[in-house]
């Protein structure tokens, strides 16, 4: 369905839309021209040399289609000009190609692990990618205080200390942070916590913290605690638990009960974490497991995470893009995009052999300062650990296909009973918040047939609209999201990689008539006449869940069955936007009352307003300061000084 401004002809060249298991790609042309995207890749052979690198292919619009690397550039982009023999992916991927990028590196280990970075920055439609990408969690034990933290961890490691990971979900890590603060009585308090403590917090009144804050227990004692701690991680637990009962035995005999009873109930958290283990690691060590398995066209690859030969959990890729791919590439493929971001372990098992094994392990070994090993097992505890990772990966592909089904099913529903030509690829859901129309802001999410596609979520900052004026924030909303798309129907201008560039299928706005007809009415005026829109309202019954409205754009009105399973589907959706929306909001609301008047004055930085504060009390003192008290303040030369009264000051 092509959208025009009201009174323009519709665009003769259209716009195809690429589908490959979901991943959708909007192509600038109908007929892909496959001559013109071979005489781009010659034009760029001529500049090349035989040297390692990574080359992007890009299609009219700069977009990347392709990341890939060579051991010898000018040979391995070449290939692409001899067209026979080549797959059909791969000539479409030809001939959407209008231009290419080259970056030559030092060897080709270093251009296999830039290609990983490439393809999780512009996840181009022709690169197998993961669809799941969060940061996975990692227990902290910090080493910059004479009593170091025992922490959760996300995002880059710049803190000082010894990680212990990747866990699989935030779930698996809080269990056994819980344990292994039972275990070693470790601090889990923030460094301002602890330095103002003057008695012991509940933690040590429950037995999970040695309370060091008020000298309960010396430094040399709990260092002898994080040496413990650091053993267990490191996989000694068996050494750790003998040293606790040879403790416990000598306190019994002491006749020392309190101390004993600690000791017991250490020694029972120790055993907590490794009856947890639902999979039999030991003798592993340090090891990653991968296996793939492959049905119907889709693939998932699961993953458990062994760390002395301790189970911290599996989790199940569902890698994206793989069709008419062979499976030892796209586990390759897999096990790169992975790796760059989490620190590989010295023993990488996997389930078939890599053709590119041996490159792979050097890359790895090269971020890791140290040797990473890959290898297929054959025998022993690793073959029956492949074996319950692969019976793993067939259970988890199976319930995705069904989740699949279900998902196909809804979306099928939900074309009927909307009344769309057919199912929605891209749903965009808006709703705005304020408290008495201060601090108002809009948000947009965006959901795919695949899920929550949170790259793609917005928040509109309300800057027109008046206060209360629910209507008037989703005209601004409206006009802000579709401005560019109104002036650039074709989608060739503007953000490349952008939502401003692409066309939603369904737009759903959580509210009634009034916010219909604003959105409706604010669309028209654009020129947008074609953008199927729904508003839902929680009807009669506000406030209970399966009463919904729908409203459409000529004011019929239709419901849902209340266990219509499309009804929990567009709940979810409105849930979802009302979750981000109330977040933003509050966000705002937070930086609005920890905002500072000072923060208003040009060339005052967080320091010197630091320093006024402590010096003046409050900020009305600094306003009433006198230009000669305000030289007298530390760190405030007569130049900020003057600023400083001119600006509260001025034409006074």
């Amino acid at each position: 369905m092509s959208r025009t401004k009201a009174g323009s002809p519709p665009d003769p060249r259209g716009h195809e839309r690429f589908n490959e298991e979901r991943a959708t790609y909007t192509v600038a042309s109908a007929q892909p021209d496959l001559a013109a995207g071979i005489a781009a890749i010659r034009e760029t052979v001529k500049t090349l040399k035989p040297k390692p690198g990574v080359y992007r292919m890009l299609d009219a619009r700069g977009d990347v289609l392709y990341v890939g690397k060579a051991r010898s550039l000018k040979a391995r982009v070449a290939n692409y000009t001899q067209t026979k023999g080549l797959t059909q992916r791969t000539l479409r991927m030809i001939s959407q190609t209008r231009r290419m990028e080259i970056v030559t590196t030092n060897s080709e280990a270093e251009a296999l692990l830039l290609e990983a970075q490439l393809v999780k920055r512009y996840r181009p439609p022709f690169n197998v990618h993961l669809r799941d990408d969060k940061s996975f969690p990692f227990i902290l034990l910090r080493a910059d205080h004479n009593f170091p933290r025992i922490m959760k961890h996300r995002g880059a490691r710049k803190a000082k200390g010894n990680y212990y990971g990747p866990f699989a979900s935030a779930g698996s890590v809080n269990k056994t942070l819980n344990a292994l603060q039972k275990l070693f009585l470790l601090r889990s308090c923030t460094d301002s916590f602890f330095n103002n403590r003057d008695r012991p917090c509940l933690l040590y009144q429950i037995k999970r913290c040695s309370a060091p804050c008020v000298e309960r227990i010396d430094e040399a004692g709990y260092a002898s605690l994080v040496a413990e701690a650091k053993q267990f991680l490191e996989g000694k637990s068996s050494a750790v638990q003998a040293s606790i009962e040879k403790k416990m035995a000598k306190a019994a005999e002491a006749l020392d009960f309190e101390t004993a009873a600690i000791l017991r109930d250490r020694l029972r958290a120790a055993t907590f974490i490794q009856g947890s283990q639902a999979i039999n690691a030991q003798g592993v060590g340090d090891a990653d497991v991968f296996a793939l398995a492959e049905k119907g066209g889709q693939m998932a690859v699961q993953a458990f995470f062994i760390r002395g030969g301790q189970n911290w959990g599996h989790r199940a890729f569902f890698p994206r893009n793989t069709k008419e791919l062979d499976e030892a590439e796209v586990l390759a493929d897999v096990l790169l995009q992975f790796y760059e971001e989490v620190p590989p372990p010295k023993t990488i098992l996997v389930d078939r052999e890599l053709a590119e094994r041996e490159l792979i392990s050097e890359a790895f070994s090269a971020t890791a300062n140290r040797g990473v090993e890959i290898s297929v097992p054959q025998r022993g505890a690793r073959r029956k650990l492949m074996e319950q990772a692969q019976r793993n990966a067939v259970e988890a592909l199976e319930r995705r296909l069904a989740e699949t089904g279900t998902k196909a099913k809804i979306m099928r529903d939900l074309a009927e009973f909307l009344e769309l030509d057919e199912p929605p690829q891209r749903i965009e859901v808006y709703d705005n918040s304020h408290i008495q129309g201060a601090k108002a802001v809009g948000a947009m999410v965006v959901a795919s047939p695949e899920g929550f596609e949170k790259g793609q979520y917005r928040k509109f900052n309300i800057k027109s609209a008046q206060t209360n004026d629910d209507f008037g924030m989703m005209r601004e909303v409206m006009e802000r999201r579709f401005r560019n798309l109104a002036e650039n129907p074709d989608g060739e201008e503007g953000r490349k990689n952008s939502h401003e560039t692409i066309w939603p299928d369904l737009v759903l706005i959580d509210g009634g008539k009034g916010q219909m007809s604003s959105v409706r009415d604010t669309l028209a005026e654009m020129g947008i006449e074609e953008v199927p829109l729904i508003a839902i309202a929680k009807g009669p019954d506000h406030g209970r869940e399966g009463r919904e409205v729908f409203h459409f754009p000529d004011e019929r009105e239709k419901t849902l069955p209340t266990n219509s399973p499309l009804l929990f589907y567009l709940q979810n959706l409105r849930d979802e936007v009302h979750r981000y929306v109330i977040g933003a909001h509050r966000a705002k609301r937070s930086r609005a009352i920890t905002a500072s008047p000072l923060d208003e004055i040009p060339g005052i930085g967080p320091a010197r307003k630091r320093a006024l504060l402590l010096h003046f009390g409050t900020a009305g003192k600094v306003r009433a300061a006198s230009l000669e008290d305000l030289q007298r303040a530390p760190g405030v030369s007569e130049a900020v000084a003057r600023t400083i009264y001119d600006f509260y000051h001025a034409g006074g």
